[in-house]
């Protein structure tokens, strides 16, 4: 198996479910380059965060027909995204746990892919490429709005906060004086 190991691009995932093996390791995030235009730059003399991953195959039997090729997949990372409340950098841990069933053809993938909301379905590659698929569901993980669990929004730099006048006249009560009758 240590073959498996060697090339997480180029993986045979039907070796790797019929050995029920587990390939692991980790990859520097800025090696996921569509992952990280998502995020925010990090400090340049930092070391860049890891994604740390694992990947178990299965060959799960099925009654009436062959057995079906599984992968449960791990991920993880820090990352930095900009507080859609005070813009300020926010930073989370973004964990992936998913299960993909692979199939023989796009045709079943989309029909089984339509009868389950549970599983995530596949056509099987001859080669998956692991970094790229560990890529796409951290990607997915990222919070729509990310924000801090408690902050404020910043008032802008040098203008004091606007509090609404109850005696200002309304901005349409030219046009309702309009609309009354006997005018």
């Amino acid at each position: 198996m240590k073959d498996l190991a060697q090339d997480p691009q180029r993986l045979d995932m039907a070796a790797l479910a019929r050995a029920g093996a587990v390939v692991a390791g980790q990859q520097a995030q800025t090696a996921l380059q569509r992952l990280t235009e998502s995020l925010l730059a990090v400090d340049a003399d930092a070391a860049p965060p890891q994604v740390s991953w694992s990947a178990r195959g299965e060959l799960r039997a099925m009654k009436g027909s062959a057995p079906q090729v599984w992968l449960h997949l791990e991920a993880g990372t820090p990352v930095a995204l900009e507080c859609q409340r005070c813009l300020q950098p926010v930073r989370l841990a973004l964990q992936v746990t998913r299960s993909f069933r692979f199939v023989a053809d796009e045709d079943e993938a989309a029909r089984l892919d339509e009868e389950s909301e549970d599983d995530d379905v596949l056509v099987l590659p001859r080669r998956l490429d692991l970094l790229e698929l560990i890529e796409d569901e951290l990607i997915l993980a990222l919070p729509l709005v990310p924000r801090h669990d408690d902050c404020t929004a910043p008032a802008s730099a040098g203008e004091p906060a606007q509090v609404a006048d109850d005696k200002a006249p309304h901005p349409f009560a030219a046009l309702a004086a309009l609309r009354r009758p006997g005018r």
